[in-house]
């Protein structure tokens, strides 16, 4: 369904009465040509894989507003994925409008998504960072960065016997990126790294 998953596992602070961790699932529609095939990177042999790469190309931040949230009991028949990524974020899995949008006209089932409370719906709800008390509503913003991603393919020119010029593929062209969530949280209490940032 063309569907891509990021997931974040946040260390609780156990003085601040949070559990050990909290998890958070962002789902977004992939477009194509955004990451390399499958096929493509298996054929392609990464040579010494223990090396800690550096991304060749840097891709803009990318903010996101996560205005609907998916049913986590529902949400395989949008990516078999989702049930073993996303498990541990079963309340906190979000979409945009505008992905739900595409996947209905692919004819996913719209029972497994619900729209989330907008600042424009409720115009008292502030960003948490801003929000005074914990157990208040309040929009939420997480961010987190992919340092290395295949993005691209990498061709390479040879001249045949004839000297004619050919293109052959001959590696993977790394990418870093960056990304914004913000989102609906029913009690600032689930997004209090907010403040710090």
């Amino acid at each position: 369904q063309e569907v891509k998953i990021f997931r974040a596992l946040i260390l609780g602070e156990l003085e601040r009465g949070q559990s050990q961790f909290q998890a958070l699932c962002f789902v977004t529609r992939l477009h194509r040509n955004e990451i390399i095939p499958s096929e493509s990177m298996a054929k392609l042999r990464q040579k010494n894989p223990r090396t800690v790469r550096q991304a060749e190309e840097v891709r803009g931040l990318e903010h996101l507003s996560m205005d609907v949230a998916v049913n986590f009991s529902k949400a395989a028949q949008l990516s078999s994925h989702i049930h073993n990524v996303c498990a541990e974020a079963r309340e906190a899995i979000y979409t945009r409008e505008e992905d739900v949008k595409f996947w209905l006209e692919k004819g996913v089932d719209g029972s497994m998504f619900e729209v989330l409370p907008q600042g424009s719906d409720l115009p008292e709800l502030q960003r948490c960072r801003l929000c005074p008390e914990r157990w208040r509503p309040c929009l939420c913003s997480y961010s987190l960065s992919i340092e290395w991603y295949p993005c691209m393919l990498k061709y390479c020119k040879s001249r045949d016997a004839a000297g004619r010029l050919s293109s052959y593929k001959c590696g993977i062209r790394s990418c870093q990126k960056g990304y914004t969530f913000h989102y609906y949280v029913p009690q600032k209490q689930l997004c209090l790294w907010d403040e710090e940032t």
